[in-house]
């Protein structure tokens, strides 16, 4: 982001929660006039930032979290995504044959920046991919991104197994996939033996 996309995300934080530039500053505990035009640039004219450390303090302030602010500079809307947990996944009528979400049973997760993605999300089971993703945690998942080697990924077997790793091999003989958690060892499959590929894009808590 430009020094100028910092301050109209600011501006557009504030106008979203029906404040100004102030009265965003003052709820967030810094001073008032943190935000007036007048501190955006210097006396010679040259740009100056915010602190990452004021920013945090706005974010924290109105409860939005830094993909929320880049969605706003950025003009993506937000949107929801279909949840579900990972024993619910590994059933039928859930995924069609490319691993997109298809059929009824899955609840809502709200995702900053959206757009037009095709997006679901999966609650974490388990605990093979500690310290990254714990039991609870929220993954978003992308069917339709491109996947390589090293991505995180979410993989479901033809045999119905559905499972959060890291694709640390794949060629026309060998799909291997890690653990980040070293208790558990890497599983490898015959590519026949996987259904789909799709990588995870991030996680909330």
């Amino acid at each position: 982001m430009q020094h100028k996309d910092i301050w109209r995300g600011i501006d557009l934080l504030a106008a979203h929660h029906g404040l100004s530039p102030s009265g965003l500053a003052k709820r967030a505990g810094l001073d008032p006039t943190a935000f007036n035009p007048s501190k955006r640039e210097g006396a010679d004219g040259r740009p100056r930032w915010p602190t990452t450390e004021s920013l945090a303090r706005v974010l924290d302030a109105v409860g939005s979290g830094f993909d929320d602010f880049a969605a706003l500079v950025e003009g993506r809307r937000g949107g929801s995504a279909p949840l579900i947990g990972f024993a619910q996944a590994g059933q039928d009528g859930f995924f069609d044959d490319a691993g997109f979400p298809v059929g009824g049973g899955w609840e809502e997760v709200r995702f900053p920046g959206l757009g037009t993605e095709t997006v679901y999300a999966l609650q974490i089971s388990g605990d093979s991919m500690e310290p990254a993703y714990r039991a609870g945690d929220r993954i978003i998942v992308a069917p339709g991104a491109p996947v390589k080697i090293g991505d995180r990924v979410v993989a479901k077997t033809t045999a119905g197994e559905v499972m959060a790793k890291v694709l640390a091999k794949r060629n026309a003989r060998t799909v291997e996939l890690a653990s980040l958690n070293p208790d558990y060892a890497p599983r490898e499959f015959r590519p026949a033996e996987i259904a789909w590929i799709a990588r995870i894009l991030w996680a909330s808590q």
